[in-house]
């Protein structure tokens, strides 16, 4: 698939993960926060199926796939990996989905729900895909959907995910981090998959408990 990373060191992908986890560190420590409360969930969607062994000798046990199919692929190749979906979620592939991911954590519709309630179990548990900032185009539902959301869920909501605009500069992403912890901490729920390669620090310090980090792991 054009776009895929090979060639990964070991070294360098553990060196990158040692610096990843001590920036979540200092910005836990910063917030008040326990370190140990926030996962890094390493984002493979453009790492080759045959690189994943290098990731996981460099120490990386929480992965996330955007594609039912690599999710598939990849799970079966490395079930000693804890795997999340973390992708757009077409409702039709909710049934290939749920017997390798531990979490999705981008449900934000209706049509998925449907899918959830005929496949899933008492053990299924979910994010809910919020867009925050309101933008145009872009998946999750709107924040003041929520309540209504959550009632027609038929399998166990835990937290919330967001994805902010993108921005060169991570403090723009805060208030849409906060706008979130805010929305969860309103409707008791505890986890929250927020900040990516350019703003996980910073979303830490407003309540992640799961950063998405891709290219500051690989180089890319």
């Amino acid at each position: 698939m054009a776009g895929m990373i090979t060639g990964i060191e070991v070294e360098t992908v553990r060196a990158a993960v040692e610096r990843v986890r001590e920036e979540i560190a200092v910005a836990a420590r910063k917030a008040g926060r326990d370190p140990a409360e926030v996962e890094l969930l390493a984002a493979v969607k453009y790492i080759a199926l045959e690189e994943l062994g290098v990731l996981v000798e460099a120490g990386l046990t929480l992965m996330g796939e955007n594609r039912a199919q690599e999710l598939e692929a990849k799970a079966e190749a490395h079930p000693d990996v804890r795997w999340h979906f973390i992708g757009q979620l077409q409702s039709r592939k909710v049934k290939q989905i749920l017997p390798y991911a531990e979490l999705i954590q981008s449900v934000a519709s209706d049509s998925a729900l449907r899918q959830l309630e005929r496949h899933g179990t008492s053990e299924t548990e979910i994010l809910v895909e919020v867009n925050v900032a309101g933008e145009e185009g872009k998946a999750g539902i709107a924040p003041d959907e929520l309540p209504a959301f959550l009632e027609r869920a038929p399998v166990r909501v835990v937290g919330l995910m967001t994805m902010p605009p993108f921005s060169e500069d991570p403090e723009d992403s805060r208030r849409h981090f906060a706008a979130l912890r805010e929305l969860a901490s309103a409707h008791g729920l505890t986890r929250l998959s927020m900040g990516t390669s350019q703003d996980f620090a910073v979303a830490v310090e407003e309540g992640a408990t799961l950063v998405r980090v891709g290219s500051r792991l690989y180089g890319a």
